[in-house]
């Protein structure tokens, strides 16, 4: 039996064993590895699995480690799924599929994009914003990361008098909001599952992060195992 795992710190909460149990009614083994120190993870990894998911905070440290990284990954510097290839590793960022799942599901059309955060996530989101043709302007808590090619970056004062359609929300859960954003007339999508900030806030449409987790799970499963997942039955687990 092909055997997969997530890799990160901490990981105890995450969806994704029940995702893939569901994905492929348990015909694949999915573990959990919880390890504080990268190094200590990927040890675990070599010679014991076929593919590996990545979450925070080691997908950076992925990235530097895989030999073939794909151009999502390359351009978010980050990688969420690794796979043994040619005697090295394949590296993927399929957080970029999870909000292209998540925003073409809704049927609209995005012209502009306010990106908010600076960090892997926001990278990715930028990504798939500009695949679906958007304008996008990013924002950030650490305005030096918010250089990302293709973008504008802003304060958060010059964020509050945008026009978005669509506002993609990476900031980590536990961390205030940031007043003044403009979320009334904007779809917002929040990468945040577990503990999400912006579900009361008054605005066009709100996503939930565990559509982005779906969207990211069934690219990843589908690179695991070259089959089509069942995503019925990963909705029943959502």
């Amino acid at each position: 039996m092909k055997q997969f795992a997530l890799i990160g710190h901490p990981v105890a909460g995450s969806l994704s064993p029940a995702l893939f149990r569901a994905a492929y009614q348990g015909r694949y083994a999915y573990d959990l590895v919880d390890r504080a120190r990268f190094e200590d993870a990927w040890q675990v990894f070599v010679g014991r699995y076929d593919g590996i998911n990545v979450t925070a905070p080691f997908k950076q440290d992925a990235f530097a480690r895989v030999d073939f990284p794909d151009a999502q990954a390359r351009f978010t510097g980050a990688v969420n799924l690794v796979l043994p290839r040619d005697g090295g590793y394949a590296g993927y960022n399929t957080d970029v599929d999870g909000v292209l799942f998540a925003l073409r599901e809704t049927g609209l059309h995005f012209a502009d994009a306010l990106v908010v955060g600076t960090g892997g996530a926001a990278r990715a989101a930028v990504y798939a914003a500009q695949v679906l043709g958007c304008s996008v302007t990013v924002c950030g808590r650490s305005p030096e990361k918010a250089d990302v090619p293709g973008c504008r970056a802003v304060s958060f004062e010059e964020a509050s008098q945008l026009h978005p359609d669509v506002i993609i929300y990476t900031l980590p859960g536990r961390a205030p909001v940031p007043p003044g954003l403009p979320f009334s007339d904007a779809v917002v999508l929040e990468a945040e599952y577990r503990i999400p900030q912006l579900e009361a806030v008054p605005c066009r449409l709100y996503l939930s992060g565990k559509r982005w987790l779906l969207g990211q799970a069934v690219a990843g499963y589908k690179l695991f195992t070259g089959e089509e997942p069942c995503v019925a039955h990963m909705l029943k687990v959502l």
